[in-house]
């Protein structure tokens, strides 16, 4: 099992994510990407505090709140992550021989794919919420710090797009039919509305560059 904590380096981190263990694999790589996205939007919102900016100050605050909530969240997920993939693993490993034997693997084998669908589906949700955050004081916070905001929405983009994948190579391995289909339809309305924030959140950027 994986060591990478959310307290290792950046050096640590990257160290571990090229080397041959599998974790912290793109889940991890994915979490983090949307909290480094958080802390873009965060670091515009802190820069536009004080009296010029103070019509606006109930929706910066309220985005500064969000986004510390948000990359807590972002670290938890990472972690939760590592767990799904280990799961995972130790299922595929449990013995087959006997009836009961392979019974027991195949609902453990079913439990751990369904986690390790649901961590990144939670992961995409996180960034639809910091999007809608990040949009929402885009048109007011300080306009030397957009480009900022606007790599942060990106960022958040771009974990989605890769908890996305880690959640369509899991629901290519589920057999249950039906639950497939619940999950392929939340990921289809999640990545939807992430890339309508995401393009509205950049319309203002550039209009403000």
């Amino acid at each position: 099992m994986s060591t990478v904590t959310w307290d290792d380096s950046i050096r640590r981190f990257l160290e571990k994510a090229a080397s041959s263990d599998p974790t912290p694999g793109g889940g991890s790589a994915a979490a983090l990407a949307a909290a480094l996205g958080t802390a873009m939007t965060a670091m515009a919102a802190h820069l536009s505090q004080g009296e010029k900016y103070a019509d606006a100050q109930l929706e910066i605050n309220a985005a500064l709140n969000e986004m510390s909530r948000l990359s807590t969240a972002c670290e938890a997920l990472l972690a939760s992550d590592i767990s799904a993939f280990d799961g995972y693993m130790r299922a595929l490993k449990l013995p087959k021989q006997e009836e009961a034997e392979r019974s027991f693997r195949h609902e453990a084998i079913h439990n751990a794919t369904i986690a390790s669908i649901e961590v990144p589906l939670r992961l995409m949700e996180v960034c639809g919420a910091a999007l809608q955050s990040t949009l929402s004081i885009a048109s007011c916070t300080n306009a030397h710090v957009i480009s900022d905001l606007g790599i942060g929405a990106l960022l958040l983009e771009a974990a989605a797009q890769s908890a996305l994948l880690t959640v369509e190579i899991n629901l290519a391995a589920l057999k249950d039919e039906g639950i497939k289909a619940h999950y392929a339809a939340k990921r289809t309305a999640l990545i939807a509305e992430i890339e309508q924030l995401k393009n509205r959140t950049l319309a203002v950027v550039r209009d403000r560059i």
